[in-house]
């Protein structure tokens, strides 16, 4: 290949820049600055041919570059490579665009020629920021590492060592060990419990305007919202029964700043810590930038506000060690990558590798399985075994929101929290904010239903026993307790057992396996196994065979699958009984030997203990129970059951992937009430879509919103506030049913979804209720929009989290974004950059086994309107993603012609919904978003 010969900059001559030419594309065609200084506009077939002939070229974001020009990878300079390496832990969105704001360049110009020519000033921008910084502690060992770096295959290696003014610096692994560099938390004292003290309702209109500023735009409702929520603050009058309002604060009411003046109050007052519940992590860092306004100053923000998420979601500094180490041994391009991380650790936050400040992009420039595989996913913790137990980013996080006022968390992580009486630790807190609190019966679904799956019992076998001879780092149980079981042999002995008694667990390469009638002999007998295959039988005796993921009730049950479960149940019950023995007996060991426990030793085998119970002991036990059902007589058709058992098959890739029994509840809000119900002192749930906008009846509206929120099944009343919009939808939107479009058509769909996208000039947030519709329609749009300078993007096409697709849609005011449930939900995108939506279809809760015993037992006799009601719900919600401030203006497109009038109270008051055609909707929508506000 040819090598491009570096060049001095002309502004800084100590610089040197790569000589290869600048590369943008779009789908089927590209921009190319050549190394002359020549702009060429080029077909895909004329740049390949250029590219090469050429050294290798400077881009952004090498995989989405080469996908559009439908050419195999070849070597490049990305500058996001380059960006992650300079500026770590810096957000940025991944187009030439996003680059140049975050570096406060001149955004470039319409095109993909503005583009291309922008690129060498932004390299030459980048590292200048890097020479600058030379002498910076975080730069100590950046040379070495880019040499590293560079002997694994990195093309920015000697750039930046020039950069650092140290270009013959020898590699060295110093850059990588960053686990080295990193602070350590200390332990302090336990807090002690909060006060009662109530917020008054001046006080948080006092709070908010302060927040606000002087300048503001008055905003009454706001402060009127601020002042309801403080009753949820009030102290609790009854054990069992905390205080609870359920306030709908329609769009554009401020709701977020409303809430956090109160919850910062009665924290700041009463010494403990509010935790603000959101649904997604997405909208858990839309919080954490509000909470900018509260604590302007970033280190006082840090103190007082900490992010909350799983375990799963952070950095585990031993996987890096063990990653880089691997690396190292085989020099691989892995190195690459590491380094990048490496440079990330050192700056992050708080080592939050989803949603956090790690760019989103990296996973789709290196692959989900290099940055997912660094973080603890598995429940191997081995906590203070760990060399790096302090330094470790999650033990930072826990004992850092231990002294928080606000802790931003999701629904799933409160949910379990709640369930077990603490986390990692025992602490519980007093008081909630739910926002998105129309999510928590889809929240609490998820959090207490149980699967029974193949799935599910192979991630219990390899917690147990490891990798099994594998190349993964994966830890088994031995490994991580052994040295925690002291002189006993009877905890030795329970070990054995256990480790043998796993093996009636799915055996590695069982998804090959679950589907042949003939299996070989050794895996017959598995009863985990053999269970797969007798539920595989049994859906596809009775389910439909095109369904995505076909179900079948439980009963009445075959009569081999009833003997293969339960033969299940005595293997599990062999696996549960050595389990529950090793957790006793290391509890006997906290009492017998209270007094000579050294502390490292008490606290592994008080998680030990938390492990066992959580990743093994509770799974059996559920599973048992379930399988228990097998065995019973069915139950009357007519009785409203607690619990909804079913079977279903998951499918991948048209193929079959896995095969389960699943417990569901029939109302989840019962359990989520009953575990928060113990503990909390006062719950806020708020949303702009509590109510269902279509009941005439707005007692029955709010009954239906107690119902779905679990307030019904609380002992005490809940308070009900409700704040309209300050919006004018009358003026700010225009809405169209379209009339002549067929969903089932692909093409046709995908024509309409193009024509509305170009009639608005991008800006347009195409929205989808299945994912197989959204991938189907995605190829026939991108060359299209790509032609017309529009870039599209795509959840579940493109490899980056929502957080960075958002980020960069609302960057590129001209692009267009595809997705699902995730993006009607939540997603907040004001101004020009979102000024379309389009809908495809009437988004109608799936019609499944689940669903089905749902309408049926929680519609109080009505399952059409319960229907009804989840649909109004979703629209509002998606169209509510329009309008996000006074001056903001749009049109909704709904592609769906079978779309009821019923269904029309969704909408705010004010908006006409318009039935018409498509080239009427495709006029109304130009001529109203060309139109001078």
């Amino acid at each position: 290949m040819n090598i491009p010969a570096p060049f001095a900059s002309p502004t800084r001559p100590n610089l040197l820049l790569p000589e290869g030419p600048a590369l943008v594309a779009a789908h089927g065609r590209a921009a190319l600055l050549d190394p002359d200084g020549v702009l060429h506009s080029l077909s895909a077939e004329e740049a390949a041919h250029k590219l090469r002939r050429l050294p290798p070229p400077l881009l952004v974001h090498a995989p989405a570059t080469f996908r559009r020009l439908g050419m195999p990878r070849l070597p490049c300079q990305d500058l996001l490579d380059l960006f992650a390496f300079v500026l770590p832990a810096h957000p940025a969105a991944p187009s030439p665009r996003g680059l140049a704001l975050a570096l406060g360049e001149i955004a470039p110009g319409r095109g993909l020629e503005a583009e291309a020519a922008l690129l060498p000033r932004l390299a030459e921008m980048l590292l200048e920021r890097l020479a600058a910084a030379r002498a910076m502690p975080r730069n100590e060992n950046a040379a070495g590492l880019a040499a590293l770096m560079g002997r694994a295959g990195w093309g920015w290696a000697r750039f930046v060592m020039a950069a650092l003014d140290r270009p013959s610096e020898p590699p060295s692994p110093e850059g990588l060990r960053v686990w080295r560099r990193l602070p350590e938390w200390e332990e302090s004292a336990p807090p002690p419990p909060p006060a009662s003290h109530p917020v008054p309702a001046a006080d948080a209109r006092a709070r908010l305007a302060e927040m606000l500023g002087a300048g503001a735009e008055p905003r009454p409702g706001q402060s009127d919202y601020a002042a309801a929520t403080t009753d949820a603050f009030a102290p609790r009058e009854a054990a069992g029964s905390p205080r609870i309002v359920l306030a709908e604060a329609g769009t554009g009411t401020g709701k977020t700043l409303g809430y956090i003046a109160a919850a910062s109050l009665w924290a700041e007052r009463n010494r403990g810590p509010v935790w603000i519940s959101t649904f997604t992590r997405h909208l858990q860092r839309q919080v954490e930038a509000e909470l900018a306004r509260l604590y302007p100053e970033p280190a006082l923000r840090r103190r007082r506000v900490v992010v909350r998420k799983g375990r799963e979601n952070f950095l585990c500094v031993l996987n890096l060690e063990d990653a880089v180490t691997a690396a190292q041994g085989r020099e691989t391009t892995a190195l690459i990558p590491l380094g990048l991380i490496a440079r990330w650790a050192g700056a992050s936050a708080d080592g939050d590798l989803l949603g956090g400040d790690l760019p989103g992009w990296l996973a789709e420039l290196f692959g989900p399985a290099t940055i997912l595989g660094l973080a603890d996913r598995r429940g191997e913790c081995i906590h203070a075994a760990c060399t790096h137990w302090r330094r470790c980013f999650v033990e930072h996080t826990i004992r850092r929101a231990r002294e928080a006022d606000l802790v931003v968390a999701n629904h799933a992580l409160v949910m379990v929290q709640a369930a077990w009486g603490g986390l990692d630790d025992a602490s519980v807190p007093l008081r909630y904010v739910f926002d998105e609190g129309h999510h928590l019966f889809d929240a609490a679904d998820s959090a207490f239903a149980v699967e029974l799956s193949g799935a599910s019992m192979a991630e219990l076998r390899r917690w147990l026993l490891g990798a099994e001879g594998s190349r993964s780092r994966a830890r088994g149980l031995a490994l991580r307790i052994e040295e925690l079981l002291g002189e006993k042999p009877a905890l030795k002995e329970a070990l054995d057992q256990t480790l043998a008694f796993a093996r009636a667990l799915p055996v590695p390469g069982w998804q090959g396996r679950i589907g042949e009638p003939d299996a070989p002999q050794l895996f017959a007998a598995n009863p985990a196994e053999n269970f797969l295959r007798e539920v595989r039988a049994q859906v596809r005796a009775r389910a439909a065979d095109e369904a995505d993921a076909p179900e079948a009730d439980l009963h009445p049950i075959a009569a081999p699958l009833a003997a293969a479960g339960t033969s299940l149940a005595r293997a599990l019950a062999r696996l549960e009984r050595p389990l529950r023995a090793l957790a006793q007996g290391l509890a006997a060991r906290l009492q017998d030997e209270a007094e000579t426990l050294e502390q490292t030793s008490r606290l592994r085998i008080e998680a030990a203990i938390r492990n066992l119970a959580r990743r093994a002991l509770a799974p059996l036990t559920a599973w048992q129970e379930m399988l228990r059902q097998l065995e019973a007589p069915p139950p009357p058709p007519e009785k409203k059951p607690k619990q909804v058992h079913f079977l279903r098959l998951d499918r991948r890739d048209g193929r079959e992937s896995d095969a389960a029994l699943l417990r569901y509840w029939l109302d989840p809000t019962e359990p989520f009430a009953a575990t928060l119900g113990t503990s909390a002192h006062g719950l806020l749930v708020t949303s702009a879509t509590l109510r269902d906008a279509g009941r005439a009846d707005a007692e029955a509206a709010w009954r239906a919103a107690e119902a779905r929120t679990g307030a019904a099944h609380l002992p005490g009343p809940a308070s009900r506030v409700s704040v309209l919009s300050p919006f004018d939808y009358a003026k700010q939107t225009r809405a169209f049913i379209v009339t002549d479009v067929s969903i089932s058509d692909i093409a046709g769909l995908a024509a309409a979804y193009r024509a509305l996208f170009l009639a608005a000039g991008g800006g347009a947030l195409g929205l989808f209720t299945a994912i197989r519709r959204l991938r189907a329609v995605y190829p026939h749009l991108a060359a299209a929009l790509e032609e017309a300078g529009i870039p599209l993007y795509a959840q579940h096409v493109d490899a980056m989290d929502n957080a960075t697709l958002v980020d960069i849609f609302r960057t590129e005011e001209e692009s267009c974004l595809l997705g699902t449930d995730a993006m009607r939900d939540g997603v907040d995108v004001p101004g020009r950059a979102l000024r379309l939506v389009v809908f495809d279809k009437v988004p109608w809760a799936r019609p499944d086994i689940l669903h089905r015993e749902r309408r049926r037992h929680l519609s109080d006799g009505e399952p059409g309107a319960y229907d009804d009601r989840i649909a109004r719900l979703r629209l509002r919600q998606a169209f509510g993603r329009l309008i996000r401030t006074a001056t903001d203006r749009g049109a909704f497109v709904l592609l769906d012609r079978r779309m009821p009038s019923r269904l029309l109270s969704a909408f705010p008051e004010g908006v006409a919904v318009r039935r018409v055609g498509l080239a009427e909707a495709v006029s109304e929508v130009r001529a109203f978003i060309a139109k001078d506000p």
